[in-house]
């Protein structure tokens, strides 16, 4: 019996055909594009169904209702098929294959997220082969894991981030090795795949609702000023981007002052690194010291992606704050490493 596998399509660059105005758009196009690939007629490819959203997005009007929306659709059709494809604009790919790994806990089936640099509709593109390995992977290969595939790379979606705006190998995972390699052959690194849960698990799709998180860099003298009114209510929580390995200016009393002040009324403050690749070690640096002396918390080597949707995941579950900043130096779906 031939795998199923449901495709998504949210919107973006793959499916997008030329105007007069540049590309844009147009309901039905990319699905009558993608049923017409000769590919599909093959006895390897599996079954197709495409669902696709109305308004199509652009992703950078994707919100964390849209993950939502986006959840509840595989967790609806999760029984029926053997694996599911999310055709997604590339701008802020990486923070929807962050986000779906908290939103589906017992995940058993793949997901994979893909899109393309060059719509389909092009005779030279990067969107044809992409959806071809896409498919090949949710259909024949067991990983019980949100994944992002681009170009000859298979990455853990939480562990993913855009690095090119116009480079056909788009996307990155700075602090773990890809899942696959994707050449002649399609290469599995089966022991960094998470092990899929217990038989008979069921999936469940929790919400990541509109808490009051964000994120925000320092830079070479950063008013402290800056930092507490950003620190102001409702801010539940914030990713500091911070140098290095976690540090941060530690002259600057009333910079310090701020983050201690609002540490103490309880906003989860978590330190991630600017850096591409590395880890935060808030104990290396006097200047790291200072900012976990002030209350702040380890991310560890996240990406500042999976950061922000751990940190929305966690407060949408109503957990005490001290338990929130446990499970974020936690953990949970392979997206750090301690």
């Amino acid at each position: 019996m031939k795998k199923r596998v449901y495709i998504i399509y949210t919107g973006g660059t793959i499916g997008m055909r030329p105007t007069p105005e540049g590309y844009a758009p147009a309901p039905g196009y990319l699905a009558d594009q993608i049923m017409a690939m000769p590919e599909l007629a093959s006895d390897l490819m599996p079954d197709v169904e495409i669902q696709e959203y109305d308004p199509l997005l652009d992703s950078a009007n994707m919100t964390p209702d849209d993950w939502y929306k986006i959840a509840r659709d595989i967790g609806a059709n999760y029984q029926n098929y053997d694996g599911f494809i999310i055709l997604h604009g590339t701008d802020t790919m990486a923070y929807t294959a962050s986000a779906l790994p908290f939103m589906l806990q017992g995940l058993n089936k793949p997901i994979v997220l893909t899109g393309s640099q060059i719509p389909l509709c092009e005779v030279r593109n990067d969107a044809r082969a992409n959806i071809i390995t896409a498919l090949t992977v949710a259909a024949n290969f067991p990983i019980a894991e949100v994944c992002l595939c681009f170009g000859n790379q298979l990455l853990r979606g939480c562990r993913s981030v855009k690095i090119s705006a116009d480079g056909l190998d788009a996307f990155a995972s700075p602090n773990l090795p890809s899942l696959g390699d994707i050449g002649v052959d399609i290469r599995i690194h089966w022991d960094l795949v998470l092990p899929a849960p217990p038989a008979g698990t069921d999936l469940q799709v929790h919400e990541l609702k509109q808490v009051n998180v964000g994120a925000l860099p320092l830079w070479p003298g950063i008013p402290a000023q800056v930092i507490r009114n950003f620190l102001q209510p409702p801010l539940q929580g914030l990713i500091l981007r911070a140098y290095g390995v976690g540090n941060g200016p530690t002259n600057n009393l009333d910079f310090l002052a701020a983050l201690n002040e609002a540490t103490a009324r309880g906003v989860v403050i978590v330190d991630c690194t600017q850096c591409l690749r590395g880890s935060v070690h808030l104990g290396d640096y006097a200047t790291g010291s200072a900012l976990a002396k002030a209350g702040v918390i380890s991310g560890y080597d996240m990406t500042a992606e999976a950061a922000l949707a751990k940190l929305s995941y966690l407060f949408s579950q109503h957990l005490p704050v001290d338990e929130i900043k446990r499970l974020m130096q936690t953990d949970l779906r392979g997206e750090l490493t301690h």
